[in-house]
């Protein structure tokens, strides 16, 4: 059984608000770090102990966030994407995909630390179904025969993982407090909007997490029919509807492709 995990840092327990927590210049930045890496290896243990023979992580934060050092022996990391970045390493050799440190889609309430892509976001759409960077990379996983298994972050997160997904092993560690969306705000005031969050302990989310996906990839294992594997069909069009970013207005931007997400998502934006 081979085994990818997408990771990402803002849906890790402990890692507080954007400006002190997710940037390489932001002072906690190296605990942020060892937080997330902390609970991939939660992760790792517990696909591993399920029969996982391949464990390959890669580190989809922006900036990267993996500390190596402190990474499971039992995995491999993957850093950088070759000519284009989706799907971010997923191909055919893989037979299940997790996520660990997800984050919600932007607009999401009740979210910590909401985006899709970046602050700057309102809402993405692909063939009319608002989806999140978790949605993007799950959808081009399926491209490839790649079943999305599991996904650790925030409650909201985690909510629309099962909406996206129905089936999906899913684990909490964090929930946010806030209940408007502030579609309304500009980009840089977004970043500071759902920084308000409710944290487990990080020990108790990184035991939450290994027996999370031990037990989703036993169940994989067992009764793979449990898991959803539905993606929209194309041809494909995707809508960007984004914030204005200092002195850029709000504006609307399309992506098209006749056949695949993967290409779509790689596609150049258009303007309407």
């Amino acid at each position: 059984m081979r085994v990818i995990i997408m990771t990402d840092l803002e849906g890790v327990a402990g890692v507080i608000n954007a400006g002190d927590w997710i940037y390489p210049t932001s002072r906690y930045y190296e605990d942020a770090r060892a937080l997330l890496t902390a609970e991939v290896n939660a992760a790792v243990d517990g696909f591993a102990c399920a029969g996982a023979e391949k464990i390959v992580v890669e580190d989809g934060h922006g900036h990267g966030a993996i500390n190596c050092a402190l990474l499971d022996e039992r995995a491999e990391m993957q850093r950088g994407w070759g000519r284009h970045p989706y799907p971010f390493g997923v191909d055919d050799g893989f037979d299940v995909m997790a996520w660990v440190g997800q984050h919600p889609k932007a607009g999401t309430l009740y979210g910590h630390l909401c985006h899709t892509g970046n602050f700057g976001v309102i809402d993405v759409s692909i063939n009319g179904v608002s989806v999140g960077e978790f949605g993007e990379c799950a959808f081009c996983a399926l491209e490839y025969g790649v079943t999305p298994i599991f996904g650790s972050g925030d409650l909201a997160f985690t909510k629309e993982a099962e909406a996206l997904f129905p089936g999906i092993g899913t684990v909490a560690i964090k929930r946010g407090v806030m209940d408007v969306a502030g579609e309304e705000l500009n980009a840089e005031q977004y970043e500071l909007h759902n920084s308000g969050a409710i944290h487990l302990s990080p020990i108790r989310a990184r035991k939450l997490i290994r027996d999370g996906a031990y037990a989703a990839l036993i169940r994989y294992r067992e009764h793979p029919e449990t898991f959803s594997r539905e993606f929209p069909q194309p041809p494909y069009t995707a809508v960007w509807k984004l914030r204005q970013r200092g002195e850029t207005p709000p504006q609307t931007l399309y992506k098209r492709h006749p056949t695949s997400v993967t290409g779509l998502l790689n596609a150049p934006f258009e303007k309407a």
